[in-house]
């Protein structure tokens, strides 16, 4: 499918934290000459670091900031990498509904390779952060689930072949 600027070519990527969203997300922009949208950046950018949203202002306040983010990126179009609780939000899923949606999941063992070093909000603190990934995993897979129109694994495959393949399956969606 080809973008025109009355209809934008969009992709969104969800999935937990560490999938690899931002780094197959970009790799899927270049090979569909599409504008990448990190949501969590653009968050961050507007409004400041986001631990320290969620430690001044809580949780709910940064996913309404989110879901304003969401919406504007998917109305530029291009591929867009969301945060790994955007799914939590219902208006967010419904505007998903409208898109095509890929599922980008992880192994737990791939994870603890990736997590190394985090400052991610929601892990921050913990004793086991693997344990702590691993719950919110849980509690939000049905909703990735839910918005998904494609799941691919990330965990052993290089993130170009990945890439490679969303690109291909996109320029065949409507």
């Amino acid at each position: 499918m080809m973008s025109t600027p009355e209809h934008p070519l969009t992709l969104v990527l969800v999935g937990p934290m560490a999938a690899g969203k931002t780094s197959v997300g970009r790799k899927v922009a270049r090979l569909l000459d599409v504008p990448f949208i990190d949501t969590d950046k653009r968050v961050a950018a507007e409004h400041g670091p986001i631990p320290q949203i969620f430690a001044e202002q809580g949780e709910a306040h940064f996913r309404a900031l989110e879901r304003s983010a969401v919406a504007q990126a998917v109305a530029e179009g291009g591929v867009i990498s969301l945060g790994g609780g955007a799914v939590t939000d219902s208006d967010t899923r419904a505007l998903l509904a409208r898109h095509p949606v890929v599922f980008l999941t992880v192994t737990e063992d791939a994870v603890a390779q990736r997590l190394g070093g985090s400052s991610r909000p929601l892990l921050s603190g913990e004793d086991d952060p693997l344990t702590r990934w691993r719950t919110i995993f849980e509690q939000r897979r049905g909703w990735y689930d839910e918005v998904a129109d494609l799941t691919i694994d990330t965990s052993r495959r290089p993130m170009r072949m990945i890439a490679e393949e969303i690109a291909a399956w996109r320029t065949e969606q409507p």
